[in-house]
């Protein structure tokens, strides 16, 4: 169960929107490899506001993925897609769900709606 969590915020330089999506797309490559990283997303708030929220099950895996690959490629990159550094955020986790099983009745695409 997750126990803490990170909120990072990001605003993307005028032109760079689109290099930072992708950017973060690619970044679930290198997230798969953390096994601390209990969950991981990446979200688009508007045109230029992105985050990244995380949860982990304990302070070694929260401080492993803030020294790992998704943190140095956006330290890397920061000066030429943001605005301004990272806004890091940590956080504790009060209650969570995560579910990657369908549920039962919803339909989940076009092809069993037509039964």
């Amino acid at each position: 169960m997750p126990k803490l969590a990170l909120y990072v915020a990001l605003e993307a330089k005028p032109g760079k929107e689109d290099a930072l999506a992708d950017l973060l797309r690619h970044a679930q490559a290198m997230v798969q490899a953390e096994p601390g990283t209990i969950a991981w997303f990446a979200v688009r708030l508007g045109r230029s506001h992105f985050a990244i929220f995380d949860a982990f099950s304990s302070e070694h895996g929260r401080d492993a993925h803030l020294a790992g690959k998704v943190a140095a490629a956006l330290q890397e990159r920061a000066s030429e897609l943001l605005t301004s550094p990272p806004e890091i955020q940590k956080a504790d986790v009060l209650a969570s769900k995560i579910s990657l099983a369908p549920v039962e009745g919803v339909i989940s695409s076009p092809k069993t709606a037509t039964r």
